[in-house]
Formats: C-alpha cells, structure tokens, sequence
C-alpha cells in the first residue's frame, strides 16, 4: 500500500479533531492527499498508465466531496484544512 502504519498514524494525529478521530473529513482529504501525491508521482514515469490514472482521477474527486462537504458545514475549519494541505494559494 502506498501508506506506511506510521506515516498514516502522523497525518491523522496532524488533523484529527479529537482523541479517537479517524473519519473526519479532514483527516480523510489529508489521507488522500497524501495517496494522490504518491500516485502523481508514479504517473510522471509511467505516462501510460491508465488505469492507475482513472483511480487518481477518482481520488481527487472524492477529496473534491469531501472539501466540498466541510466547506458547507464550517468553513473555517475548510480554509484551515485547505492551508494546511497547500492545496490552493
């Protein structure tokens, strides 16, 4: 997998909410942030690979739902995240 036990541990501890956060959905869109930065990597050296290619494209839209949901519910907490995942200037 592309996640380590201990580099997952780190982002959740980095952006859970509270004590036994693990679904909230700023730990998931750093989670899949992490997973869309390997994967974008991967796709520099293999150019021709699309089927791993479809799953970033479905990766960056459930963390587009995601954003999307946290924006609508508190969007201080969606404008933290997105700082804190460098995702836009």
């Amino acid at each position: 997998m592309v996640l380590l036990k201990n580099e997952k541990t780190a982002i959740i501890d980095d952006f859970k909410v509270h004590a036994k956060d693990t679904g909230s959905p700023e730990v998931q869109a750093a989670l899949l942030t992490k997973k869309i930065e390997y994967l974008a990597g991967h796709l520099k050296a293999h150019k021709k690979d699309f089927h791993s290619r479809r799953g970033l494209l479905k990766m960056i839209g459930k963390r587009r739902r995601l954003l999307d949901y946290l924006k609508k519910k508190d969007a201080q907490k969606y404008q933290d995240t997105i700082a804190r995942l460098k995702l836009r200037k």
